[in-house]
């Protein structure tokens, strides 16, 4: 192996072991708990619940199959390494909101203990 391949081999070793202990974390942790026990549905409003979770990470519209639309808002956060994926935390939580701004449902998924 010349000096060069053997360079190149070795950086690239070098690269993957240091991507492969590279922690991750995407969007803004939040507590499905607090959510769980505080939120009323057809009482808690859009302000209460931005206020305990802060910002969702994500916007749009649900329609369902009967035509109601409702605006829902989306919360996520995952966490982890890439050395060790199997443990990453995930958890997301969506809430829907009807044309006043109160919650009308919501659903959430967290990593089963």
């Amino acid at each position: 192996m010349t000096h060069a391949l053997r360079t190149i081999f070795i950086s690239i070793t070098l690269l993957l072991t240091a991507c492969s202990a590279t922690a991750f974390h995407v969007g803004n942790d939040f507590d499905v708990m607090v959510f769980s026990n505080r939120v009323t549905r057809g009482t808690t409003s859009q302000t209460e619940v931005r206020s305990w979770l802060g910002v969702p990470a994500s916007t749009g519209v649900r329609v369902e199959t009967d035509g109601a639309r409702y605006e829902e808002w989306t919360y996520y956060f995952a966490a982890g390494t890439l050395s060790n994926v199997s443990g990453t935390q995930l958890k997301s939580l969506q809430i829907k909101y009807d044309t006043r701004g109160i919650v009308q449902g919501y659903n959430w998924s967290i990593p089963a203990h």
